[in-house]
């Protein structure tokens, strides 16, 4: 199968097509290359690429940029010249695969994200732009939250603002890096509300003041990567469902932090 033809099965998930062309498109590699083995992945880092790789793939599906812009506009500044020398070597074709991620009638990487969360609760899908709404059957403090996302998904450290102590039944997440965070956290019934990265002077401080006024509002900070990543992953696990002839591995970006308790 080739690569071109691998990315337009998965486009059929989306529910909406019109799209900026130089978004989830072909990034580096031939587009007609045959493909056996798909490596997955959330970020491109280079040990990503790398390991990729190594483990011999012809294609490498990825969620987020190559070179540190959204459209991955060329660049011949020098760590984005290296970069693409990597690429080049690896002979791997890479595409992503974003916008269209998102605009399911369930947002994949949502859907990914509550599979490896499993709160026990209902679960509201609110729209297709990774809005998701979940009711837990038994309260939470954000404080027990925190701790249990951080031991579910292999986060090392998520940082709470607001309200670390009040039990709530109301979690919206709204994964990555989205608009609305600060819309959100305003509604009469959203309590926790989970984000992968966020404005700091503007959508944390709120949260912060609302926790202190008493407001049971709090907003838990994962990370782009944590908040993201089993989305990806699931999305690996749909690939290997949907075209069964390829071989297909998921390969962990990790955090892009290091910390000073770090090993």
């Amino acid at each position: 199968m080739k690569a071109n033809e691998i990315i337009e099965k998965l486009f059929t998930l989306s529910i909406d097509q019109e799209f900026n062309p130089n978004g989830d498109c072909c990034k580096a590699g031939d587009p007609e290359k045959e493909v056996k083995k798909v490596a997955v992945t959330t970020f491109p880092s280079t040990d990503t690429i790398k390991q990729a790789a190594e483990w011999g793939a012809d294609m490498l599906l990825v969620h987020e940029p190559l070179y540190y812009d959204h459209l991955d506009r060329v660049s011949t500044k020098k760590l984005q010249a290296e970069k693409r020398e990597l690429i080049e070597k690896s002979g791997m074709c890479i595409y992503r695969f974003h916008d269209h991620a998102h605009a399911c009638h369930k947002d994949l990487i949502a859907v990914g994200m509550v599979k490896k969360m499993a709160f026990d609760g209902d679960v509201t899908y609110v729209d297709a732009a990774n809005k998701t709404r979940i009711t837990l059957n038994q309260p939470m403090t954000a404080l027990e939250v925190a701790k249990y996302l951080e031991k579910t998904l292999g986060i090392r450290h998520i940082r709470i603002c607001g309200a670390r102590d009040i039990p709530a039944t109301v979690i919206t997440g709204m994964f990555g890096a989205p608009d609305g965070v600060l819309e959100m956290l305003e509604q009469e019934d959203s309590q926790i509300v989970l984000v992968g990265e966020t404005c700091e002077w503007m959508i944390a401080e709120y949260a912060r003041d609302a926790g202190l006024m008493g407001h049971n509002k709090s907003l838990l900070i994962l990370g782009h990567a944590g908040s993201e990543e089993a989305g990806m992953v699931y999305i690996s696990e749909l690939m290997a469902e949907m075209m069964p002839e390829l071989q297909v591995k998921y390969i962990p970006c990790g955090e892009v932090y290091s910390y000073t308790d770090s090993e």
